[in-house]
């Protein structure tokens, strides 16, 4: 039962707590991924990366994508052949986990769907200068990235908010996974932390209503990755995907606001009523 809006974004923080998926079973799925890529592969080096390693993932755990970053040696980077890569890791995974149906390439990944989450298989060389080349299959070129420097960067900007960014990415995942993904994980992540630098969050509400509110001015605009490279993680909408992000992000504020104005006049069910019209399911009711 919440009967407060700061009950409200307590309980709605647990609720996007990923419970079941423990070290040892992802640590444990990552070296059989790697054994398996290394059937026909030699892989230098393996790791946990994405959302799951800078704690952003989301529940429900069925839902998850868990990134295991694959090393390779050079000797299979090729100028042109980032769709065949994967094409190949995908036939080893196929042979490797027979009684898995749906494993596929996925633009810059190979998706294995497990009974109880999803693996995203990303495989990489390294990069001269530092960092690493993923292949964008796409539109047919090498991507220079630093997942590890990610996870450095997102702790220090965590820290730098005394531990309240990452739930509040997490919250504004669950807005966005609740319009129809209308971002991808990683570029919502990127604009969060950047609307958010040389500002402290002082509490969740206010917290998000900021974050909707700038990040209308930063979603048709090229922001570079954070590890340093001049990739601009935004290059994947179009104008008319901008728009309508754009749109749906006015509407969200619009609720804000709202919110903010009914707990200010006491009124605390309304106040959560809207803060549920933004987040769905996952944001407790009043009462």
């Amino acid at each position: 039962m919440v009967t407060t809006v700061a009950e409200a974004f307590r309980q709605f923080r647990s609720n996007l707590e990923i419970t079941g998926l423990q070290e040892n079973t992802t640590s444990t799925r990552q070296a059989n991924v790697r054994d398996a890529v290394a059937t026909d592969f030699t892989v230098l080096e393996s790791f946990l990366t994405g959302s799951y390693r800078r704690n952003t993932m989301i529940a429900p755990l069925s839902t998850a994508d868990v990134d295991v970053f694959i090393v390779l040696d050079p000797k299979y980077h090729a100028t042109n052949n980032q769709g065949s890569l994967l094409s190949a890791v995908m036939g080893t995974l196929k042979k490797e986990y027979p009684k898995t149906p749906k494993i596929k390439p996925d633009g810059q990944a190979v998706t294995i769907t497990f009974t109880d989450f999803k693996v995203d298989v990303v495989p990489g060389f390294y990069r001269t200068g530092g960092g690493y080349l993923i292949p964008d299959a796409n539109v047919g070129r090498w991507i220079s990235t630093d997942p590890k420097k990610h996870v450095e960067l997102w702790t220090e900007s965590n820290k730098a908010h005394n531990g309240s960014l990452v739930p509040l990415i997490k919250m504004m995942k669950c807005w966005n996974r609740a319009n129809g993904d209308l971002l991808r994980s990683f570029h919502l992540e990127v604009l969060v932390r950047n609307v958010l630098t040389d500002v402290t969050i002082v509490d969740f509400p206010s917290g998000v209503r900021w974050v909707l509110d700038k990040m209308r001015a930063k979603v048709w605009t090229k922001i570079a990755d954070p590890a340093g490279y001049s990739d601009d993680v935004a290059s994947h909408l179009s104008k008319l995907e901008a728009d309508r992000i754009i749109a749906v992000l006015t509407n969200a504020c619009r609720s804000a606001v709202a919110a903010e104005t009914y707990a200010a006049s006491g009124y605390v069910r309304s106040a959560i009523d809207e803060w549920k019209s933004i987040f769905g399911d996952y944001f407790p009711a009043y009462g």
